[in-house]
């Protein structure tokens, strides 16, 4: 734990000693606090507020969703396929019967069936920014969610940033996120994952010391402001970094040691040096437990990337044997989510949302797979205080073609910046013309099944 004592007057708790020398001295007598422990403590001196949040689990590859959220056990075999459909708390809602604990909750979901206009590549894109790739797109790119809602609402820890992204990177460039685009660096997800990590250390300088560099640094960052404002980007990074040091917060967030045990068990384990069919993500269910955390510390968006759901089978490769393989512990570690945000008090604040790029094809092909299909694809949202419980939209006998209310990719992230507190009527982002864009397409309204 980072523990930095300073003699900066903050806000006194009733019992006189300031905030950070109460959580200082509590850290040190409790052998450090636990994350629970540390927002605790913090509620009481009245420095933590809630905020809404959402937790973006990326399937990359595209999931089939005729076997986990659509079955279509009536269709010929060679459509349908080995796995069944089970049951959930919902009367008339089934689910894949590998998905037992989900079907135990899917109160708590709302399924949609009937996503129309994916694109047809294995592109991560419409997934982080419910934009097309195509030609129409102003200079420097379309920014992705997280970095839209950064941009809008900042951060609510200045400590904490207000996007953490968890995903691995992968060795197929079109899987990983897009970034911010035309927002700029300042607006970039903080990379949880990986090298950063290991930067988020003082290596020896106290806090004091740190404070006359900064001083020293503004000044001659005045200058170089009036001489080129596209360093502002840059500056927001300064700052971002020097919080971050002077905080155990995210630090704390990071560090599973000091979870509960039994819970981090509960989620299951993964090898993340491990890339699932050497260019997807590696499976690691610990990262929703991650994800959880870094909302509990503050996070607004959290986005993850989750295995590698291309299936196209071979040989020793099927789409069903890896379906029985995948599929449980990906029922476990959702459900395992679903139940933590409950257990935290955060289930009525933080939107979850599943999903992938594209559907699977109604026909199983030769080689036992299901190949790319644009035409509709599916997705899962809970929390939020979504209406939950319901299955949004429909498709046909074969699961190929939407039969019933027929949704977008912008639909859903409206929903989403409306969890959010941003109206996207009217919401915009500047680009680098100075060209106000609005934050969704043809300027999208949240799904009114859910909101």
């Amino acid at each position: 734990m980072l523990n930095l004592l300073h003699p900066r007057s903050v806000s006194p708790l009733c019992n006189g000693l300031r905030r950070r020398e109460f959580l200082q001295i509590g850290s040190l007598a409790l052998g450090g606090l636990t994350l629970s422990q540390l927002l605790a403590a913090e509620a009481q001196a009245g420095s933590q507020h809630s905020h809404k949040s959402v937790i973006m689990v990326y399937l990359v590859g595209g999931p089939p969703h005729q076997d986990m959220w659509d079955l279509k056990p009536d269709a010929p075999s060679e459509i349908a396929g080995p796995m069944r459909p089970t049951k959930t708390d919902v009367p008339g809602l089934e689910i894949c019967d590998l998905f037992p604990q989900l079907a135990q909750r899917a109160d708590k979901l709302a399924i949609i069936r009937s996503i129309v206009d994916a694109q047809a590549g294995h592109d991560a894109h419409q997934c982080f920014t419910g934009r097309r790739p195509g030609p129409r797109v102003p200079a420097g790119g379309w920014p992705q969610f997280g970095s839209v809602v950064s941009k809008l609402q900042g951060p609510v820890h200045p400590s904490v940033p207000a996007f953490g992204s968890l995903c691995y990177t992968c060795t197929h460039g079109p899987y990983n996120e897009p970034g911010p685009g035309f927002l700029g660096v300042g607006q970039a997800a903080f990379q949880s994952l990986g090298e950063t990590r290991q930067d988020m250390a003082l290596q020896g300088i106290d806090s004091s010391r740190l404070h006359d560099r900064r001083g020293l640094l503004s000044s001659v960052d005045k200058l170089r402001r009036d001489l080129d404002s596209k360093l502002g980007g840059l500056d927001a990074i300064s700052q971002q970094a020097l919080d971050i040091l002077t905080s155990s917060r995210l630090t704390e967030a990071l560090d599973l040691s000091k979870e509960d045990p039994r819970l981090v068990a509960r989620y299951g384990k993964g090898d993340e040096k491990k890339m699932i069919d050497g260019n997807g993500a590696p499976r690691v269910p610990q990262s929703f437990l991650l994800a959880r955390r870094l909302v509990q510390a503050g996070c607004r968006v959290v986005t993850v990337n989750y295995s590698k759901w291309d299936w196209h089978g071979g040989t020793n490769n099927t789409i069903f044997e890896r379906e029985r393989e995948d599929f449980p512990i990906f029922d476990n570690a959702l459900a395992t989510l679903l139940d933590d945000l409950r257990n935290h008090g955060l289930d009525k604040d933080t939107v979850v949302l599943v999903w992938g790029e594209f559907g699977r094809t109604p026909i199983i092909s030769k080689q036992v797979g299901r190949d790319h299909w644009p035409k509709v694809s599916a997705a899962v949202l809970a929390g939020g205080g979504l209406k939950t419980g319901q299955v949004i939209g429909a498709t046909d006998r074969l699961g190929g073609e939407a039969t019933a209310r027929p949704v977008t990719f912008a639909e859903v992230f409206a929903t989403l910046y409306h969890h959010l507190g941003i109206d996207t009527s009217r919401a915009t982002v500047n680009d680098l013309s100075g060209r106000p864009q609005y934050v969704v397409e043809d300027q999208a309204r949240p799904l009114a099944e859910l909101v």
